[in-house]
């Protein structure tokens, strides 16, 4: 674990910052107003990230996807910090704020073929409850979940 990890919140309306922490990671690149696009009409829209002194090593967005739960739209680490911990730190500051919301559950999906994300959701202990067919990629979407009730929080 990256002990010196600091996650902070961020302003959902911070799309600038947004956009540029994606950039550092996913591709297609992603303009800002595609982040103010993805949040229209979305409740409690949760963005954090994830330093490691002045250094940006990651970031969550995450929604409501229903009232019981809370959806992990993006996790994502740069390169150069993965295998630290900082995924894991994020997603335990994410359920932890989603139990104090009131959220039963938290939900995510990746790509079949995005083997580290399937192995992250396998080992933190995340149940596989779905498959669905993403048109937008043409491949299948593994759906994860975890009951947040199950999770003690050190």
């Amino acid at each position: 674990m990256a002990n010196e990890v600091v996650i902070d919140r961020v302003d959902p309306k911070d799309v600038d910052l947004l956009a540029h922490l994606h950039n550092q990671v996913v591709r297609p690149a992603r303009e800002p107003e595609s982040f103010t696009r993805r949040f229209l009409g979305r409740h409690n829209v949760l963005c954090l990230a994830a330093r490691v002194g002045n250094e940006a090593a990651g970031f969550y967005i995450g929604f409501e996807l229903k009232p019981a739960v809370h959806f992990a739209w993006m996790v994502c680490v740069i390169k150069e910090f993965r295998r630290m911990g900082v995924a894991s730190q994020l997603m335990q500051a994410a359920q932890s704020w989603a139990k104090e919301q009131g959220y039963i559950s938290i939900r995510f999906e990746c790509n079949n073929t995005h083997r580290p994300m399937l192995h992250f959701g396998i080992s933190e202990h995340y149940e596989i409850v779905g498959i669905r067919w993403d048109p937008d990629t043409a491949q299948n979407l593994v759906i994860f979940e975890r009951l947040l009730d199950r999770i003690t929080f050190d």
